[in-house]
C-alpha cells in the first residue's frame, strides 16, 4: 500500500507522461485499471489535482474502442462524478467535453464475439454507459436532448435504449432539472405508445391469456418511463395527460364502436395505449387515481349502456344489446390498476389510507352495477370466438372486484358469494365452452390465492362452502357428462392453492378410488377401471408430488398405501382378464410413488400390512414355500407345485413387489429369507415386478441387515436356491442330471429365470457388488454355448427331439439381459425409488465387458452364436455413455460395423440396429472418435450406404444419410474413392417414400457432389 502523497505523485506522473490512446491494448487496459484504482482508493489525494485530473481523464479515454477498456472508462467516469459533485467544481468545467466523449458510444452497437477471448457482453456495456450518463446531474443539458433525439431513430434498439436511459437518468437527475422537459417527454412517449407497430390485440379461444396485446420492448420501456415521470411530476405531468386532446378525442369516439368485430386494428392499438397510460397514472398515487376516476370513470360507465340503478329490466335488456367493448376494456384495466395501487400501498407501512379517497367512493357506487354487467356478459356468452374478448373482460372484472383487500370492500358479501356461485356454475355446467371454463377456473384459483395470502376469514369461509366443497364432490359425482380430465384439473388447480384444500381433495380422491376398487373387484366393471386408472395417475403424478414439496406427504402416502392393501385383503376372488393389466400398472405406479414418499417408519408399517395381505395368497399358503426349499430339490415336483398365478394372487404380489421396489435402504425388512423365496417363486412364474423387486432388494440392502443376517448371506441364499439350478449353464442339479428341456414349462421357467437374474444383476451392478461377475459369466456362457460342447450346452439330445427353439429363446433372453443391465428404468432402480447408484457404473462395466466380448467374438465359429453375441454387444454399447465408447473407438468400431451386417438380416432386430447407428453417429461427430472413423472409412461408408435402403424403419435410413453427410467433411483422400458408391445410394434414397428421408438425401448428395471441387484445394 502507498500513502496519499505517493498516490498523488503517481497520478501526476500518469497525467504528465502517459498518452494512453497511443499504447497497445494490454497497456491501455493496465493504465485504465490504475486510474480506476487511484480514484477508488485515494480520492482525497486526487482532489487537489482538480481541472488537471478531469482534463487528463478526458484525454486518456477519448477514442477508445475496445470493449474491456470501455467498461473501465465508464466506471472511471462514474467514480470521477462522485469525486467532484459540485455544480461549479472541476467536473462542471469539462462536463460538456466529457459527455461528448461518452455520447459517441450511445447507443451501444457492440455484439459479443464468437470466441471466448472477450467476455464482455453488449448488455453489460450498455448498463455501464447508462450508469456513467446518470452519474452526475451536470450531464443533464447534454444527455436529455441526445436521448430525446435518439427516440426518433429508425433503429428499434436505439428507441429501447433511449427510453431505458431516460427512465434511469430522470430518477437520478431529479424533478427540478427534468421539469423543463416534461412536454417533450410526453410528446415522445405518446408518439411511441400510440404508433408502436408490434402491439396487436389477439383472442385465442384455447388459452385463458389469449386476449391481450403482445407488447414490444419499446412499449415496455416507454411505459416504465411514463410511470417514472408520473410519480416524479405528479400534478404537472398528470395534467398534461388528462388535458391531451388525442386522448379526449379518443374517449369521445366510444359511441361509434359498439361491437368488438367492428373495431379496426388501429382502434385496438389506440385502445390499448390509452388503457396503459391511464393505468400507469392510477397506480402512481392515490391523488392521481382520484383525478383519473373523476375525469373518466363515470363516462366509461355511461358508455356501457346499463342503468346504475340495477333494475332487473336493465339487466335483461343488456343481454340483447351490443356492449361497448372499448368502455368495457378500459373499465377493467382501471379496476386492475386501482387494485394494484391498494395492494402496493398495503405493503408499505407509511402509505396513506386510501379507503376514504374519492376513487374508492366512486368505485363503491358502481361496484354492484359493474358486477351485474359482468354477469350479463357471462350469461350471454356463446361458443363463438368473437365473444371471447367480452368473456375475458367479464371474468377478469369479477376477479378484481372479488380480490380487493378487506378495507376496500368493492363487492359486498352477497355480491362476493354471487361471484363465486356464478363461476362455479360455469365449472359445473359450461365445460363445453373451453375459453369460458378455463377463464372461470383461473379466476377461482386467483381468488383462493388472494384469500389465503391476505387472511380474509369471511371470504375464506364463503369460498370453502361454495367452491371447495363442490369442487371436491365433483370427483365422486356420477355425472359422466363432464369429462374426468376437467374434473381432475379443477380439483387439483384449486386444491394446490392451500394445504387444507389439497388435503380435502386428496381425501376425496382416495375415497373415490377405494369405492371404485370395490366396484371393479366385485363386479369386474372394466369401464370404471379405465376411469379409476386416470384417478390413480393423477394421485401419483400430481397429488403425492405436491405434498412432497409442500409437506404432509408421509401421512397421505401411508394412508393411501395401507388402504389399498386393506381393500385387497377383503377380496376373496378376482377376475379382470387381460384388459385389467393397464389398471394394475396404474395401481402399481401409484403404490410405488406413495411408498417412496413415506418415511422409513411408515414404510415399515406398509411392509407389515403387505406381508399380512400376502399371507392370504394361495401361493403363500403353500406348504412347500413355508417349509423352505427342501421339496423343490425334486424336479418332478418343480413342475407340479404351481399352476400359474391367479388374478388375485397376481394383484397382491404385484402390489407387494411395488412396495419392495420403493423401500428406502435403511428400512428394516422382517423375515428377509422368506421374502426372497416368495419373490423367487413368483419370478419363475413370469412375474416381472418380482424380478424388479429382487433387483431392488440386492441393490439397497445394507451390508449388515441384522445381527443374524448380512448382505452376503442374503446373496448366497438367493443364488444357492435350487430353483435357479436350471439356468446355470455348465452346472448340474443335485442329482447330476441335465435339465429336461422337453418339458415346455421347464423351458418357460428358465426363460423367466434369466430375466430375473438380469434384474438381480442390475441391482448388483448399480451398487458395484463383486457378485455381478458370476451373473455376467452366466449370461456369457449362454451366448457362447455350442451344440458341439456338451458341457456348455446340456440340451444336445433334446434339440434332436425338437427343443431347439426353447434353447434359442434362452440364449435370446441372455442377450436381452445386457439391455436390462445397462438401460435406465422408470419402473425400479432409480433415484425416485432410493436406489444406490455408484458413479460411473456403466463406464466401469463397459470397460470390464469389452475385452470379454471381443475375445468371444473372435473365437466364435458359429453364425448363430455370433448373432447372439452381437445382440448383447449392441445392448452394451447403446446404453454406455458416448465418452467411454469414444475412448475405445478403434476397438469398438469393427465389431459395431459387423453388427449392422449380421443383425440387418432379421426385421426383429430393427430397434437394436437403430440404437447402434445412434452410437455410430455419436462417434462420427465426436472429435476424439473421428480418427477411428477415418481409419475405417471405406467399411463405415459401405455399411451406411446399405442402411440408406433399410426397409423396416424410416429413422434408420434418415440417420444413415445424416452420418454420410457428416463424413463428407472428412479428409479427401479417405472418402473420395467411395464417392461414386455413396452417390448411387443417395440416388435411390431420393425416391424414398418418406419425405424426411428425401430431404436428407438431397442435402447429403449436395455435400458429396461438392467433394470433387475440394480436390483442387487438396
Amino acid at each position: 500500500m502507498i500513502n496519499k502523497s505517493q498516490a498523488k505523485a503517481v497520478a501526476q506522473s500518469y497525467l504528465q507522461n502517459l498518452q494512453v490512446q497511443l499504447l497497445g491494448l494490454q497497456d491501455r487496459k493496465l493504465c485504465l485499471q490504475l486510474l480506476e484504482c487511484l480514484l477508488d482508493c485515494y480520492p482525497d489525494a486526487l482532489l487537489s489535482l482538480g481541472d488537471d485530473l478531469v482534463y487528463g481523464i478526458c484525454e486518456a479515454i477519448d477514442g477508445e474502442k475496445d470493449p474491456q477498456c470501455l467498461m473501465l472508462i465508464f466506471r472511471v467516469v462514474e467514480v470521477l462524478a462522485q469525486l467532484f459533485p459540485e455544480s461549479s467544481g472541476p467536473l462542471a468545467n469539462f462536463a460538456g467535453d466529457l459527455f461528448d466523449i461518452l455520447g459517441c458510444y450511445f447507443p451501444i452497437h457492440f455484439t459479443h464475439p464468437k470466441g471466448d477471448e472477450i467476455d464482455v457482453k453488449r448488455e453489460e456495456l450498455s448498463r455501464a454507459l447508462m450508469l456513467a450518463f446518470a452519474s452526475t446531474p451536470l450531464f443533464e443539458p447534454s444527455a436529455i436532448p441526445l436521448l430525446l433525439e435518439k427516440i426518433s431513430s429508425s433503429l428499434p434498439s436505439a428507441k429501447v435504449e433511449s427510453f431505458k436511459y431516460l427512465s434511469y437518468c430522470t430518477l437520478k437527475y431529479g424533478g427540478d432539472r427534468m421539469e423543463k422537459y416534461t412536454e417533450s417527454l410526453w410528446s415522445a412517449l405518446k408518439n411511441a405508445i400510440f404508433t408502436c407497430p408490434h402491439s396487436i390485440l389477439s383472442v385465442d379461444s384455447y388459452t385463458i391469456d389469449g386476449i391481450g396485446f403482445h407488447e414490444s420492448e419499446i412499449m415496455a420501456q416507454a411505459h416504465e418511463l411514463l410511470q417514472v415521470l408520473v410519480q416524479q411530476h405528479n400534478a404537472s405531468f398528470l395534467n398534461l395527460i388528462l388535458g391531451d386532446g388525442d386522448i379526449s378525442t379518443f374517449l369521445k369516439s366510444f359511441s361509434q364502436f359498439n361491437d368488438f368485430n367492428s373495431l379496426s386494428s388501429e382502434y385496438k392499438q389506440r385502445l390499448h395505449a390509452v388503457a396503459r397510460i391511464l393505468s400507469v397514472c392510477v397506480k402512481s398515487s392515490g391523488s392521481s387515481c382520484n383525478k383519473v376516476f373523476e375525469s373518466f370513470f363515470p363516462r366509461l360507465v355511461d358508455a356501457l349502456r346499463f342503468s346504475v340503478e340495477n333494475s332487473p329490466e336493465a339487466i335483461h335488456s343488456a343481454l340483447d344489446a351490443k356492449f361497448n367493448f372499448g368502455a368495457l376494456y378500459l373499465c377493467v384495466e382501471l379496476l386492475a390498476a386501482c387494485r394494484q395501487l391498494v395492494v402496493s400501498s398495503d405493503k408499505v407501512a407509511s402509505a396513506p389510507d386510501l379507503s376514504h379517497d374519492t376513487w374508492c367512493q366512486i368505485l363503491h357506487s358502481f361496484s354492484t352495477s359493474l358486477c351485474n354487467v359482468f354477469f350479463c356478459l357471462i350469461r350471454a356468452s356463446c361458443a363463438e370466438i368473437t365473444w371471447n374478448a367480452y368473456v375475458y373482460a367479464a371474468v377478469k372484472g369479477l376477479e378484481i372486484l372479488a380480490t380487493f383487500p378487506g378495507s376496500f370492500i368493492s363487492a359486498s358479501k352477497f355480491m362476493y358469494e354471487k361471484i363465486l356461485l356464478t363461476l362455479m356454475s360455469i365449472i359445473e355446467s359450461d365445460f363445453n365452452k373451453t375459453f369460458l371454463w378455463k377463464a372461470a377456473l383461473k379466476v377461482l384459483v386467483e381468488i383462493s390465492l388472494f384469500v389465503n395470502k391476505y387472511d380474509e376469514d369471511v371470504k375464506a369461509a364463503s369460498f370453502n362452502s361454495i367452491v371447495m366443497q363442490k369442487i371436491v364432490s365433483l370427483i365422486s359425482s356420477g355425472d359422466l357428462n363432464m369429462p374426468l380430465s376437467l374434473k381432475i384439473q379443477a380439483i387439483f388447480d384449486i386444491g394446490m392453492t392451500r394445504k387444507s384444500f389439497m388435503l380435502a381433495a386428496a381425501s376425496q380422491l382416495e375415497k373415490t378410488i377405494s369405492a371404485n376398487l370395490s366396484e371393479i373387484f366385485v363386479h369386474g366393471n372394466l369401464q370404471l377401471a379405465e376411469l379409476t386408472a386416470v384417478l390413480l395417475e393423477c394421485y401419483s403424478i400430481k397429488v403425492l408430488p405436491w405434498f412432497h414439496c409442500n409437506g404432509g406427504a408421509d401421512e397421505v402416502s401411508l394412508n393411501f398405501a395401507v388402504n389399498i392393501f386393506a381393500k385387497m385383503e377383503n377380496i376373496t376372488s378376482l377376475s379382470l382378464g387381460v384388459k385389467g393389466n393397464e389398471f394394475l400398472d396404474a395401481t402399481m405406479a401409484a403404490m410405488k410413488q406413495a411408498v417412496a414418499g413415506c418415511s422409513m417408519e411408515s414404510q415399515e408399517k406398509v411392509l407389515r400390512k403387505a406381508f399380512d395381505v400376502m399371507a392370504t395368497c394361495s401361493l403363500f399358503l403353500s406348504k412347500d414355500l413355508i417349509l423352505g426349499t427342501n421339496r423343490f430339490n425334486e424336479k418332478s415336483q418343480l413342475c407340479q407345485t404351481f399352476d400359474g398365478l391367479s388374478c388375485r394372487d397376481e394383484w397382491i404380489t404385484s402390489l407387494f413387489a411395488s412396495v419392495v421396489i420403493a423401500l428406502r435402504p435403511q428400512t428394516r425388512i422382517p423375515n428377509i429369507r422368506l421374502l426372497l423365496q416368495l419373490l423367487t417363486t413368483t419370478l419363475l412364474e413370469g412375474h416381472l415386478p418380482s424380478a424388479q423387486a429382487l433387483g431392488s432388494l440386492v441393490n439397497k440392502l445394507p451390508v449388515n441387515i441384522s445381527e443374524n443376517c448380512s448382505l452376503e448371506e442374503v446373496i448366497d441364499t438367493l443364488f444357492k436356491n435350487e430353483m435357479w439350478c436350471n439356468i446355470i449353464i455348465g452346472k448340474e442339479c443335485n442329482d447330476g442330471g441335465a435339465v429336461n428341456m422337453g418339458n415346455p414349462r421347464i423351458s418357460s421357467m428358465n426363460s423367466h429365470a434369466v430375466i430375473g437374474l438380469a434384474w438381480i444383476g442390475k441391482g448388483l451392478l448399480m451398487r458395484g457388488h463383486e457378485k455381478l461377475k458370476d451373473v455376467t459369466m452366466t449370461f456369457l456362457s449362454y451366448l457362447v454355448s455350442s451344440g458341439h460342447n456338451r458341457n456348455l450346452l446340456p440340451f444336445k439330445d433334446q434339440i434332436k427331439d425338437g427343443a431347439e427353439h426353447e434353447v434359442l429363446c434362452l440364449r435370446k433372453s441372455a442377450a436381452d439381459a445386457f439391455h436390462i443391465l445397462m438401460s435406465d428404468s422408470d419402473a425400479c432402480l432409480n433415484r425416485n425409488y432410493h436406489a444406490i447408484i455408484r458413479p460411473l457404473y456403466k463406464q466401469r462395466f463397459f470397460n470390464i465387458m469389452l475385452p470379454m466380448f471381443l475375445s468371444a467374438i473372435v473365437k466364435c465359429d458359429s453364425s448363430t452364436t455370433r448373432c447372439f453375441l452381437y445382440q448383447a454387444f449392441a445392448h452394451l454399447i447403446s446404453e454406455t455413455p458416448l465418452a467411454a465408447i469414444v475412448g475405445d473407438a478403434k476397438k469398438v468400431l469393427p465389431v459395431l460395423l459387423d453388427c449392422f451386417l449380421m443383425l440387418s438380416k432379421d426385421v426383429s432386430h430393427k430397434e437394436i440396429i437403430y440404437s447402434v447407428i445412434i452410437v455410430l453417429s455419436g462417434i462420427i461427430t465426436d472429435k476424439n472418435g473421428q480418427e477411428a472413423i477415418v481409419e475405417n472409412a471405406p467399411t463405415v461408408i459401405c455399411r451406411l450406404t446399405e442402411l440408406t435402403s433399410y426397409p423396416h424403419m424410416m429413422v434408420i435410413r434418415e440417420t444413415a444419410i445424416q452420418c454420410l453427410a457428416a463424413m463428407s467433411e472428412f479428409p479427401y483422400a479417405r472418402i473420395y474413392p467411395m464417392r461414386t458408391q455413396v452417390l448411387q445410394a443417395l440416388s435411390k434414397a431420393l425416391d424414398d417414400t418418406k419425405r424426411v428421408v428425401r430431404q436428407e438425401a438431397v442435402k447429403c448428395r449436395q455435400a458429396w457432389a461438392s467433394i470433387a471441387s475440394r480436390s483442387l484445394h487438396f
